[in-house]
């Protein structure tokens, strides 16, 4: 089930190149961090148990109990924790997540006003906030049961603080640097 998460803050992006997170396989994706008043909780509830529904029929309930006991579900109610120590990564505190990726298939990297942006344009970057289509499905076969979350695409929405304390320079920094400026007074 596709939808199109509006407004949410972008963390871990492996947009423009495939990375591995955690000990996984390298791929592309993110994780979006949402709000538990985001206007969309319900839209995203409603796509996990759908695809459960179409996957396990009058089961879902039972299996997504212990999908979601397992962490087997790529939309978690909860912040993201470090693996290794427990503790809650920065901007992840009482916040909801989901885990998006696509193993092979590069996503669709779109600026403000629907043109295409690159890694180089510095627009898209861990912190700001996007719009994301996602496609969640269930899957059920010899590596477990899962709702997985494929990473169609993002566009940016909005800056926000980069994660890390990194940013790029806006171009307004530099205007008093431009043609016509005495670089004399900078000395």
């Amino acid at each position: 089930m596709r939808i199109m998460l509006k407004d949410v803050r972008l963390s871990f992006p492996a947009i423009f190149s495939p990375a591995a997170i955690g000990d996984g396989e390298p791929a592309y994706g993110c994780k979006l961090i949402i709000p538990p008043n985001h206007p969309q909780i319900k839209e995203l509830d409603l796509a996990v148990e759908t695809v459960a529904k179409e996957k396990w029929k009058d089961k879902a309930k039972q299996v997504l109990d212990i999908l979601a006991e397992e962490k087997r579900i790529a939309f978690v109610k909860g912040p993201y924790k470090n693996k290794k120590t427990g503790e809650v990564y920065q901007g992840y505190e009482g916040m909801f997540h989901v885990s998006a990726r696509n193993a092979k298939l590069r996503p669709t990297a779109l600026a403000k006003d629907g043109s295409p942006t690159t890694e180089a344009d510095g627009l898209i970057y861990n912190g700001c906030y996007v719009h994301g289509s996602l496609e969640f499905w269930a899957q059920d076969n010899e590596y477990g049961r899962r709702v997985n979350c494929n990473l169609r695409g993002v566009m940016f929405s909005r800056d926000g603080e980069a994660f890390g304390g990194a940013s790029a320079a806006s171009a307004d920094e530099f205007a008093s640097l431009t043609e016509g400026s005495d670089a004399s007074d900078f000395v």
